[in-house]
This record gives structure tokens, sequence and C-alpha cells, in this order.
């Protein structure tokens, strides 16, 4: 048979079948697993080489299963699943860095992210620099002997920042530097950063992996001997993802490609329609010609992902009458969601940046979120457009 296709694959890689003969995966809804005998039990627990499940924090069926189709889809050779985005992103974080360490990361991060990077690692001795993802020429300046990994979300949230992946890629193996790329914004069926030289890739599986705002998940993937060392942090500390979580996001990946698509044609034609607006000063989409890394989203993107933003006139003021006046568009800091989705970043996902980090990193008083749903274009603009005439 000939090499699957991603989008195949991810509706049909599955759990092996039980002796019931489902045709949909089943759910793995146990907290430990049993032996046939004292031996086995014994052996589970000293034979690392045995691939058996023992206790659903260290491995699930159905949290297995979710974890190859994330891996499949991304080329990666491994993966490990946490109970959300952050766990992931802490993990990894916990995992490779030790005290006297230093990490880069790009300045345009989520703001949690932020806060683990400027509040707890340094509690812990590990140091960080930031760069501007418009100036990557300014890295190599930031790199020392100490320097561990580089972290960069592309596009970034909010600000659909984007990073040319492979040239940072290279610059990391020069420096034999760990690269971790988060990339819950495109998701693995818009653009896979392993391809260019990623060591590890991550996801808030919450997003558009969910794609309807029902769960929690995060998951990290790359290298087999990467993922290892994360595996046994995660086992031992205990940020797993639950085997019902892992079920639901496991069938939503039966979708995805589908819905990618979706989201971007809206969020594009969003982003044309909204251009030239009396009431809108800038629109930035990964797709439009006047991104600032329009040529490196084309090559490294097969669309422009579903979140479009722009900056409202009046500030924060504008920014509150727009998202009050909504009728139909949900107000909530979720993304990704089959339900076109409003934020005000500046108030609410990164409110504990300083006024001055938030313009660093674009997050104007004004700025407004849109994620793209998969109701009608037509609908979505219209209320936009009426709550424009409001604000």
């Amino acid at each position: 048979m000939a090499k699957q296709r991603p989008d195949t694959k991810a509706i049909r890689i599955q759990t092996k079948k039980t002796a019931q003969k489902e045709h949909s995966t089943p759910l793995f809804l146990t907290s430990s697993f049993t032996y046939d005998s004292a031996e086995d039990m014994a052996a589970a627990f000293t034979d690392d080489s045995l691939e058996v499940n023992i206790y659903s924090r260290f491995s699930n069926p159905t949290v297995d299963e979710f974890i190859t189709k994330i891996a499949a889809l991304e080329g990666a050779e491994d993966g490990v699943a946490t109970g959300t985005g952050m766990a992931a992103i802490f993990a990894t974080f916990m995992t490779f860095l030790s005290k006297g360490d230093h990490i880069i990361s790009a300045s345009a991060v989520f703001g949690s992210t932020h806060t683990i990077l400027t509040k707890y690692l340094p509690k812990w001795g590990i140091e960080y620099s930031y760069f501007d993802m418009n100036k990557p020429e300014t890295i190599t300046a930031l790199i020392k002997s100490t320097t561990r990994m580089l972290y960069v979300e592309t596009p970034s949230n909010p600000g659909l920042d984007i990073i040319d992946i492979e040239f940072v890629a290279a610059l990391c193996k020069q420096h034999h530097i760990l690269l971790v790329v988060d990339n819950c914004f495109a998701t693995p069926a818009v653009q896979q950063p392993i391809k260019y030289g990623a060591d590890l890739v991550l996801h808030s599986a919450t997003k558009f992996i969910d794609g309807q705002g029902r769960v929690l998940g995060g998951v990290v993937v790359g290298k087999k001997e990467l993922v290892r060392q994360l595996y046994l942090f995660v086992r031992n500390t205990g940020p797993s993802m639950s085997p019902f979580n892992a079920w639901v996001l496991s069938k939503s990946l039966e979708t995805l490609y589908i819905r990618m698509d979706r989201h971007a044609a809206s969020a594009f034609e969003l982003a044309k329609q909204l251009q030239g607006h009396a009431k809108i000063s800038a629109v930035k989409y990964p797709f439009l010609d006047t991104h600032p890394q329009y040529v490196i989203a084309k090559k490294q993107m097969s669309n422009g992902g579903g979140i479009v933003t722009f900056e409202l006139k009046g500030g924060i003021e504008s920014g509150r009458k727009f998202l009050n006046a909504l009728k139909m568009i949900s107000m909530t800091n979720n993304l990704g969601d089959s339900r076109t989705i409003a934020s005000h970043p500046a108030s609410t996902t990164h409110s504990k940046l300083t006024e001055q980090e938030r313009q660093a990193v674009g997050i104007t008083p004004g700025l407004i979120r849109i994620s793209a749903g998969l109701e009608n274009v037509d609908d979505i603009l219209a209320d936009i457009f009426q709550a424009l005439d409001k604000s």
C-alpha cells in the first residue's frame, strides 16, 4: 500500500482493535492496568524494554493514540502529552534547563510563558534573554556558553509575528542549542517546524486541535532521545493528559485539515475586507502581502492560519465598545474554536505585562484578536462591521 498522506493518517491511525471489533477507537478510561502474574507485574516495573501499560500517569492506549497521530502529522519520532499547553511548555523548560543555564526566547510569547521565563526560571538560577522576532539577526549576540535553548512561537500570540524556522534552526545547530517551536497557531495541518530543523514542537491542544472549546491538553513531539527525557519528567511530576481528553482530541484530529482550511479561508477574507476601514489603523494576517514576514509565511505555511488582528484607532476605549457591541461573535480568552472569538489581549492574556513590555511585542491598547470560526464568513463580517459602527 502506498504511503498515507498526513490528512489520511489523522483519520486512520488508531489503537489496535479489541476483541469487540469496534470501528471507532474505544476510550480506555482506567487509572491502572492488570497483570497475569506476580512475575509479570514485577517485570513491568524493572524491565524498561517492556512496552506495557502500568498506570495512566505513565501511559494509556488512548493517550498513546493521540501522541502517535500528532507525531505522524508533525513528522516527529515520538511525543509526550500533557494536561495543558502550559504544562507542555513548563515540562520542556524543566527537562532541558538546569541551574546556571541560559535560554533565549522571542519576546513575542504568550503571557503565561512570559511569566515562567521572567519570574520562575530566574528563581531556579536559569537566565533568559529576549530578542525581537522582527530582528532575528540579533540572536547571535545573545548566545552565551551556557545557552541551551532557543524558544519561539510562530506565528506568535497575539501579534502574528513570524520567524524563519530554517534560519534559526541553522543557527541553533551551529551553536549546539535546542530549538523549541510552539506551533499552536498554525497546527501541523499548516506548518511542520521539524521539516525546517526544529528539535521539539509543542502545542496547546486546547486550541485548534480540539477545535470546539471542550477540553484542555498539551503535547510535545520530536526526536525519540529528547522525548524520552521529557517523558520521564512528565511521568514523575504528574502533568499527564487524561484519557478522556486524549480521546476527544484524537477524534478532533480527524477533521483538523478540513477545519484549518475553513478557518484560514475565513480569516483571510476578514483581513482583506477590514483593510482600509475608517476605524481601523492596521490589519495583520500572515498571507496579506502587507505582513512584514509575508515571504517567510508563504515559504513555511500552507495557508495563513485562522487568526487575524487589527488595531482600532480609538485605542482601549474603542476596543471595549467594539467587544460590547458584538452580537454573535463570542468574547472569551480561548481561540481555535468552531465559534468565532474576539479578544482584547492588552486587558486579558497579556495584562500581566507592563505597558512597555506590551508595546515591545506589538500589543497596543486597541489591538483586537479575531479567531475565525466555522460560521458563514458573511455572518462573521456582518457582526464585525456593525460593532465597528458602534465603537
